[in-house]
């Protein structure tokens, strides 16, 4: 394979990624990952300024692994909302530098200020 089929399936693949970015819809928010608390348990700075208290719902729990400081996408519970949500998807490097380059995560600075 020639060096420009390499690169050109590179980009490819790139750009394929990328078109596949799941973004918020409806009351869905994006979220920072801040503390796990055990279980399927996890405490998310969400980027419309509210604290919740996630969990993992079960049909993800063995696919969807977490650490602190990942981005998530989270859907608040609509009984209690406020304080706690669960979470749908887990964004890889690639998507979150997607994400920043459109302007979703402009929030984000103001939590690493703290």
């Amino acid at each position: 394979m020639s060096k420009k089929k390499a690169e050109a399936e590179i980009q490819e693949r790139i750009q394929m990624e990328i078109a596949r970015v799941k973004l918020p819809r409806g009351n869905q928010t994006l979220g920072l990952l801040d503390q796990r608390l055990g279980g399927s348990r996890t405490r998310v700075k969400c980027l419309d300024g509210k604290t919740r208290i996630c969990r993992i719902p079960g049909r993800l729990k063995r696919r969807l692994w977490v650490r602190e400081g990942d981005i998530i996408l989270v859907e608040p519970w609509e009984l209690g909302g406020d304080a706690k949500g669960d979470i749908i998807f887990k964004y890889r490097p690639t998507q979150v530098q997607y994400l920043k380059r459109r302007g979703f995560l402009d929030k984000l600075s103001e939590f690493e200020e703290f």
